[in-house]
C-alpha cells in the first residue's frame, strides 16, 4: 500500500492534474477557466493561469519537450494548449467530445473520445495525424497511453456497462492483445469504472478504479485504498523520479483535492 505524504488544499472538484518543470498543475470543475500551479517541493500555490473561453475541463497532461500543458474540454469539443514559457493559450477542435489525454514518445497528443470509441493523435499544435477506432467491445474508453512498442493501454467501462477492463490494444487499434477485468465488480482483478491510467518507466500500470474508490497497480495490488480517500479517484499523475503518485480525490460536482502518495 502506498503511503499518504501530503494533501493539497480542498476546493472545487478536481478534474485534472499534471507535472511540468518542477511544478504541479491542476484544474477544477467550478473554476472552469483557471489553472492552479503549485511547487512540487513545498506544495504552495505559485500562481493561477487563465484559459480563455473554456467551457469545462475533463483531463490534462503535459509535454516536457514542448513545455506546454494540454487540457481537454468536452463542453466545446476541443483541447486547450498552454505554453508555459510564452504564456500563450491556443486551442484546436477535436470534432468529438474529448476525455482522457496523454503524450506519446513522439511528443504527440493522444485524445480519447469515449462516445465514438476512438483515439485521435494530434501534433502539439493540433494537426490531426491519425484516428483509431477501437474494437466493438471496448465500450466507453476513458483514457489511453501508448507504450514504447506502439501498443495502447486503454481503460473502459461506464456506469451502466457490464464490462469494465484495462486492455492492451494493438498499434493499429484493431485488436485486443490481452486484458484484465471483465464483469463489473470489486474483487481483486475486477473494476468498477476504471477511469484513468498512469504508467511508470517499467510499464507497470496504475489504474484509478473510480467506483471501488481505490487505485490498483498491475491489476492485483492496492496502491491507494478507500481509507486514504475522502471521495473518488478521478485522475492520476505519476512522478517517476520521486516515486510519487498524484491522485485527484473528488466528489462528482463539489468538493475535491489532490492526495500525494509515495509508491
Amino acid at each position: 500500500m502506498g503511503q499518504l505524504v501530503h494533501t493539497l488544499p480542498e476546493g472545487a472538484a478536481v478534474r485534472g492534474v499534471t507535472l511540468l518543470a518542477g511544478e504541479l498543475y491542476l484544474v477544477r470543475l467550478e473554476e472552469r477557466d483557471q489553472v492552479e500551479v503549485y511547487d512540487v517541493i513545498t506544495y504552495r500555490l505559485q500562481r493561477r493561469l487563465t484559459v480563455p473561453d473554456a467551457r469545462w475541463f475533463a483531463d490534462m497532461t503535459s509535454c516536457e519537450h514542448y513545455r506546454c500543458v494540454y487540457i481537454s474540454d468536452p463542453g466545446d469539443n476541443c483541447v486547450h494548449r498552454l505554453d508555459v514559457q510564452q504564456g500563450a493559450v491556443t486551442r484546436w477542435t477535436v470534432n468529438d467530445a474529448p476525455w482522457g489525454l496523454s503524450v506519446n514518445a513522439a511528443h504527440n497528443v493522444l485524445v480519447t473520445c469515449p462516445n465514438v470509441r476512438k483515439i485521435k493523435e494530434f501534433s502539439s499544435h493540433g494537426q490531426l495525424l491519425r484516428e483509431l477506432t477501437l474494437p466493438d467491445d471496448v465500450i466507453n474508453p476513458w483514457h489511453a497511453i501508448q507504450t514504447r512498442t506502439g501498443q495502447f493501454i486503454v481503460c473502459h467501462g461506464g456506469l451502466v456497462d457490464p464490462v469494465h477492463r484495462v486492455c492492451m490494444i494493438s498499434a493499429d487499434g484493431r485488436h485486443i492483445v490481452h486484458s484484465h477485468g471483465g464483469q463489473r465488480g470489486s474483487d481483486t482483478g475486477q473494476y468498477d469504472v476504471p477511469f484513468h491510467l498512469a504508467v511508470d518507466d517499467n510499464e507497470f500500470v496504475f489504474v484509478a478504479d473510480y467506483g471501488n474508490r481505490r487505485v490498483m497497480l498491475e491489476y492485483v495490488r492496492h496502491v491507494v485504498s478507500r481509507d486514504q480517500l475522502e471521495w473518488w479517484p478521478w485522475r492520476l499523475c505519476l512522478d517517476t523520479e520521486r516515486r510519487l503518485l498524484y491522485v485527484t480525490d473528488s466528489e462528482w460536482l463539489t468538493g475535491g483535492r489532490v492526495v500525494v502518495i509515495s509508491v
